[in-house]
């Protein structure tokens, strides 16, 4: 098949997105801009946004019949890099981690404990945490490279002769669970509901306490420890799979190519701890959202005198992970209806780019205005850069709606061909229906938090 035929219901998709678009929304997220009104009533922004990832829905349902999504003959444009220039790059990039790791643990205990003054704070929460995933996103995960606890077993590897693994192979029913738990209690709890970001000296804590449990784990089980029970790995991995580049080894160097953002998402996951981690995701950074707005500092207030501030806002953080799990779980036991049973692996995959796009439009003011503040703090104020100091509300604003609802678009894309080519044309347009209808819901909860003031 041409590889140019997806283009035709991606075009019908930009129009509509860039008529929701110029909408604008009510708030500016990531620190930009304070709240404002929109140019038009709300629930014109959100018919129009959720319609369009609707329409675009039928528009495969009736325009495609093959579900390839971009899966032609012709081979994707790429470049070659040259083993030698590769293995200069991992080095850098091992090397960065392990600065990165020791600037977080020294600076965290002995620098001021001032969030803004610290380079942990600054380092690890913004840039390390959110500006990889952001990295991923585009280009693939680079963390098996950056990955400091990685590089210190490697280290250990050499001494050894052999992969150390004092407890055996890696148990397989534990699958992706404790990346699952560590991606709650890390990024979940402890990053959006608690003050410890705020503490170099804390944040320090958190990062060696975890490295030394990724590398027991890692001394216990082998390195599958490192790519399934690492939050990180796993998040990035996955995010990897939204990237419009794919790179793949081959003789002589490896081979960098473009790709259908769609492509990757098409697939089964792994597993259900997998298809958990997925939503997992996706619903956290939506929640980190939520939680910026009045609404839910509202809600948190009429709730926090049962428990306590923090319980309440992990209640109401698991409550809400319940009704997107269980969202996505009726959607998947719907699609199933038009063939055999297919399971939440089938289609966690894409969802991918809806997280992938809500972490960008929400992060982004977020990781460059302190990649600028910890280029101001590495050269002792001789640099000092704000990248987001000329980015205007209107402009944030636009880039959010277009990227929330592109991601959308894309999932869309990717849900229809893993529908069709699991159940056939026919069978297949019927799955992906309770899926489309859950990914519109997803469209107009997303426009919703973006459009809500945020607290002071």
């Amino acid at each position: 098949m041409d590889d140019r035929r997806w283009l035709r219901p991606l075009g019908v998709a930009v129009t509509a997105l860039w008529l929701s678009a110029s909408a604008g929304v009510a708030s500016a997220h990531g620190a930009v801009g304070s709240a404002a009104a929109a140019p038009i009533p709300l629930w014109l922004l959100y018919t129009g946004a959720g319609g369009t990832v609707a329409l675009t829905a039928v528009w495969l349902a009736v325009g495609d019949r093959t579900g390839d999504a971009g899966e032609g003959t012709a081979a994707p444009p790429s470049v070659t890099v040259p083993v030698w220039l590769a293995r200069a790059l991992e080095n850098v990039g091992r090397a960065l981690g392990l600065v990165a790791l020791v600037a977080v643990l020294a600076f965290g205990v002995v620098g001021p404990q001032i969030r803004s003054a610290n380079v942990a704070t600054v380092l690890f929460w913004p840039v390390w945490l959110k500006g990889i995933g952001l990295l991923a996103v585009v280009v693939g995960s680079p963390w098996p490279v950056v990955s400091p606890w990685e590089t210190v077993y490697r280290g250990l590897t050499r001494l050894e002769g052999a992969p150390p693994r004092l407890l055996g192979t890696y148990p397989e029913w534990l699958g992706e669970w404790p990346a699952v738990a560590g991606f709650a209690l890390v990024v979940g709890v402890a990053e959006n509901l608690t003050t410890l970001p705020r503490s170099p000296r804390l944040t320090a804590v958190l990062v060696a306490g975890y490295a030394l449990v990724m590398l027991l784990g890692a001394l216990a089980f082998g390195p599958a420890w490192l790519r399934r029970a690492d939050a990180l790995a796993v998040l990035y991995r996955l995010l990897g799979l939204v990237a419009p580049l794919s790179v793949g080894r081959e003789a002589g160097g490896y081979r960098v190519a473009l790709r259908a953002p769609w492509r990757s998402c098409t697939r089964s996951v792994r597993s259900v701890s997998t298809a958990a981690f997925v939503v997992l995701a996706l619903y956290t950074v939506s929640f980190d959202g939520l939680a910026e707005t009045t609404a839910f500092q509202s809600l948190l207030a009429a709730t926090r005198g049962l428990a306590g501030p923090v319980p309440a806002a992990v209640a109401l953080y698991l409550v809400g992970f319940g009704l997107f799990l269980g969202g996505y779980w009726l959607a998947v036991a719907l699609a199933g209806r038009a063939g055999d049973e297919a399971g939440p692996t089938a289609f966690a995959a894409s969802l991918l780019p809806i997280a992938a796009a809500y972490e960008v439009a929400h992060t982004y003011p977020f990781v460059l205005r302190n990649l600028g503040r910890l280029l101001e703090l590495s050269t002792a104020g001789l640099l000092a850069v704000d990248p987001v100091a000329g980015l205007s509300v209107s402009v944030f604003w636009g880039s959010q709606v277009l990227l929330v609802v592109g991601g959308h678009l894309v999932a869309v894309a990717a849900a229809h061909a893993a529908a069709v080519r699991r159940y056939g044309v026919s069978a297949g347009r019927r799955a992906h229906a309770p899926l489309a209808v859950v990914m519109v819901g997803y469209t107009v909860c997303s426009l919703w938090i973006i459009s809500q003031p945020l607290a002071n």
